[in-house]
């Protein structure tokens, strides 16, 4: 494996660990087994150790101890069974909404209350949003972070703006946050959320939840297109239509029940 050209060591030597001890097997390793694996000093491998273990990324088994995989690894690959198995049910839906809109169509997992986009299909034209995949936007300033976060306890939504922010991308974000609070509320009602030019000038998206047999939000599906082409009324009547789709690709993902 080449090595990257800025390597963060400790990251690096925490991903040897967890490699060593998923190469073992069900045995698990002993600590004077893994630091050999890792080739580390004992006491550095056993804090690094611990530290996996208090993310629950490695199990210590005593007495011994041994080492084993966590089982916080198995939820990591449920998450990635889930974001797989929403991006089939998905994507040919996005091609209908594509097809049906001309609009660029996009689908997003909700990653703790972040939406990250996964699947994209752009619209018809010369036009192309940067849209990059696989990181988190804006949960303020997005559709589809907005119907997101309008699915989330009031603690978590603090949180989430806690930690986030509402940073201003353009003059007409929301910066606010008692008037983000009643945008939540209006995202709630109407079913969808709306970018108005509130992430990028000239751009407008509208977004809708999708949920889980378990009625939660695991991410959202959102069109984007150019603020001068639309309308008031295209914009409500393209969110409700994004909603429709979000409820077919919920109804799928349930086997048939919405």
């Amino acid at each position: 494996m080449s090595t990257p050209d800025y390597p963060v060591k400790s990251v690096g030597r925490a991903l040897e660990i967890l490699e060593a001890v998923a190469d073992a097997g069900e045995g698990g390793m002993t600590l004077t087994e893994l630091a050999h694996a890792v080739d580390m000093a004992k006491s550095s491998t056993g804090a690094a150790a611990r530290t996996l273990a208090h993310f629950g990324l490695v199990r210590i088994e005593q007495p011994g101890p041994r080492y084993h995989l966590g089982f916080a690894l198995l939820r990591f690959g449920d998450l990635v069974s889930q974001h797989t198995s929403l991006s089939k049910i998905a994507l040919p839906l996005l091609h209908e909404l594509t097809e049906q809109t001309g609009l660029t169509a996009r689908l997003a997992t909700n990653d703790d209350g972040y939406p990250v986009f996964i699947e994209r299909v752009d619209g018809r034209g010369a036009v192309r949003f940067h849209a990059t995949l696989g990181q988190r936007e804006s949960p303020h300033a997005t559709g589809a972070g907005k119907v997101i976060l309008a699915q989330l306890a009031s603690d978590d939504v603090e949180r989430v703006l806690a930690d986030a922010g509402l940073p201003r991308h353009t003059a007409s974000t929301i910066t606010n946050p008692e008037e983000f609070r009643l945008e939540l509320d209006r995202v709630r009602l109407v079913g969808f959320g709306v970018d108005n030019e509130e992430e990028s000038e000239g751009i407008v998206c509208v977004g809708a939840p999708i949920f889980d047999h378990q009625h939660h939000c695991v991410g959202a599906v959102s069109l984007t297109g150019l603020k001068a082409d639309m309308s008031d009324g295209d914009v409500g009547r393209l969110g409700n239509l994004v909603r429709e789709y979000a409820e077919r690709i919920t109804q799928i993902l349930n086997g048939g029940r919405s």
